[in-house]
């Protein structure tokens, strides 16, 4: 099966949230390559606590919460890229990148190109707030300029159709469902809430 990329419009926008519920639906194992950011629970320790499965180590774990580029520069190490291929596992792998699709990870890479590189389908995670047509579309650009292969777009927020049927139908991009604002994210209310999600398209990526 392949690995399905989980990456977003920008940061703090729902991708693990997200990403712990798709973990869960596929039965999948969960890795996050870097983590930037150690004082509040990480990424990985957010997923564990709301899908259950299984997860693999992040290859960077830096204590600044900033951009891999910087966390790493204050941590006084520089990412490797070769230590950030994909690990072989058994079964689905979602993978969840940091903030938005050209996140830096080192002074001369982009998340974009770690994309580029992986050639696995991605599925990027939007806000419904004001702003996320010009950043659906700028992102959904990047991608394809990339020759990344976008399954579709998930949106997260309160509903409001018309800015969803706009980029759904301008960006020429599958919709997959919408994640709305949980007043409590538990295991539960995620996994009831994770019924507006297209998990048959989403497997049919894998």
């Amino acid at each position: 099966m392949s690995p399905l990329i989980v990456t977003g419009t920008d940061t703090g926008i729902g991708k693990t949230v997200f990403s712990a519920g798709l973990t869960a639906a596929l039965g999948a194992t969960y890795w996050k390559p870097v983590q930037s950011g150690l004082e509040d629970a990480t990424d990985t320790e957010t997923v564990v606590a709301l899908s259950g499965c299984k997860t693999l180590p992040e290859a960077y774990r830096l204590p600044l919460p900033a951009s891999p580029h910087l966390s790493a520069e204050d941590a006084g190490v520089e990412i490797d890229l070769a230590q950030l291929e994909i690990p072989q596992v058994d079964g689905p792998l979602v993978v969840e990148g940091a903030g938005g699709v050209m996140v830096p990870l080192t002074r001369s890479t982009f998340y974009l190109d770690l994309f580029a590189h992986w050639q696995a389908p991605i599925i990027l995670v939007a806000r419904t707030a004001l702003g996320t047509i010009n950043h659906t579309a700028l992102s959904l650009m990047a991608l394809r300029n990339s020759n990344c292969s976008v399954v579709g777009v998930v949106f997260s927020g309160e509903a409001v159709p018309d800015v969803e049927k706009t980029i759904v139908q301008m960006c020429d991009v599958p919709h997959l469902g919408r994640l709305n604002v949980l007043s409590e994210i538990t295991p539960e209310t995620l996994k009831e809430a994770f019924a507006a999600i297209d998990i048959e398209t989403i497997r049919g990526a894998l």
